[in-house]
């Protein structure tokens, strides 16, 4: 299993040029070789593969105008060629974007292997550097000098805070939690972050929407900067470090409730929500994109694996807000400012949301009957399952 813990890093003015000249050197071959590559298929309609880029970058450093690359440590530059060609993989699979140049404005990183690094006795040394780099280390229960770490990234914010990502590759699995019998529906939205089956509410505590106003008066401050001048840059710094607080606080907020959720429970579930579509409404773009769905499932996913505990994914197209979670009467149709409602053939008052989670939760549970397997991170497995619910469906309206 493999493990990274992402540590704060203070370098020296000396360290700091290395690593701000290592930045720069990559961000060039970089581009480079994704120019060469874009270039390359367009005139002679042939792909790149790894091997030839590796040349490519060889002779790039022969040609008599990049002397410089000699000036730093090859190894993030091979490493940057690794992660581009990974970046084409992904995205001929169809799971990412087609990779996109690199801007000195943006983050900087360069990931370093063991045989561009040392580490002893907890502390960190990099290649063309002669003292170790200081960092804090945020888990006292366990002792860095331990570790043997398999790579180590070095990154740099826009605010200018600089950090390390140690990778660690472990033989052991974490302990699962023990059982609590708890299971969960949790229907994600934007008025309340989450509403579970059980009738809690998470409140959406809406970051970006709280620092709005200082956003954009510092975005509205540097526009009147002139370009190019030390003042714009350091408005630039001060809008970044705006974006960095929004961003901590609700990374902070999506990993305690995550982190709840998966200790209180042996069974959660969730719909296969359509983020990439839902954001295209200009009304509510800002707003989801504020909640942070994806990353919450990203985190449930990978934390349910770690702890012994199952996650469901059920489909995106189940009516689990038209149901009726008491006798499964299915409705018409439901508009979405219905926050409450009656059901037509029993009687039962449903709160929408509550319904909803109560309805995710029961078409969870039918997966494993179905024969499902519950512990995985897609959908296309879940469909078919949540499709195949014995509890009778009729269809009616709305009853006020």
């Amino acid at each position: 299993m493999r493990t990274a813990y992402k540590v704060r890093v203070y370098p020296t003015d000396e360290q700091a040029a290395v690593l701000n000249r290592t930045f720069g050197c990559v961000r060039l071959v970089w581009n480079s070789v994704l120019a060469w590559r874009q270039a390359r298929y367009h005139a002679e309609g042939v792909t790149t593969s790894y091997a030839q880029s590796d040349r490519y970058l060889t002779e790039l450093k022969r040609d008599g105008g990049h002397d410089f690359l000699y000036e730093v440590s090859s190894v993030p530059l091979q490493q940057a060629l690794r992660h581009q060609h990974t970046a084409f993989v992904n995205f001929f699979a169809g799971r990412a974007k087609y990779p996109r140049f690199k801007s000195r404005h943006g983050r900087q990183s360069a990931t370093y292997t063991r045989s561009a690094f040392r580490w002893r006795d907890g502390r960190l040394w990099l290649a063309k550097m002669d003292g170790p780099i200081a960092f804090v280390w945020s888990w006292p229960e366990l002792d860095p000098a331990t570790l043997n770490p398999a790579t180590v990234t070095i990154s740099r914010d826009p605010d200018g805070r600089w950090y390390a990502s140690i990778t660690i590759e472990t033989e052991t699995e974490a302990e699962p939690l023990p059982a609590t019998g708890g299971h969960a529906g949790v229907d994600l939205g934007v008025t309340d972050f989450a509403v579970l089956s059980t009738g809690e509410k998470i409140p959406n505590p809406r970051h970006l929407e709280r620092k709005a106003r200082n956003l954009a008066r510092y975005q509205r401050r540097m526009a009147r900067k002139q370009r190019g001048s030390n003042n714009r840059a350091k408005a630039r710094a001060k809008v970044a470090r705006a974006h960095t607080k929004v961003r901590d606080a609700r990374a902070d907020f999506l990993h305690r409730t995550s982190t709840r959720l998966v200790r209180d429970h042996d069974l959660i579930v969730i719909e296969d929500l359509n983020i990439k579509g839902m954001v295209r409404n200009r009304c509510l773009a800002r707003a989801i994109s504020d909640a942070g769905w994806g990353e919450f499932r990203r985190q449930l996913e990978y934390k349910a694996q770690r702890f012994g505990r199952h996650l469901v994914v059920i489909d995106r197209w189940f009516p689990s807000s038209k149901t009726c979670s008491a006798c499964g009467h299915l409705l018409a149709e439901l508009s979405l400012s219905t926050r409450h409602w009656t059901c037509p053939d029993c009687g039962a008052r449903h709160d929408r949301d509550v319904n909803a989670a109560k309805n995710i939760l029961a078409a969870g549970r039918a997966v494993p009957a179905c024969g499902a397997d519950v512990s995985h991170s897609g959908s296309s497995r879940v469909r078919s399952a949540a499709k195949q619910e014995a509890r009778p469906v009729r269809a009616g309206v709305l009853r006020h």
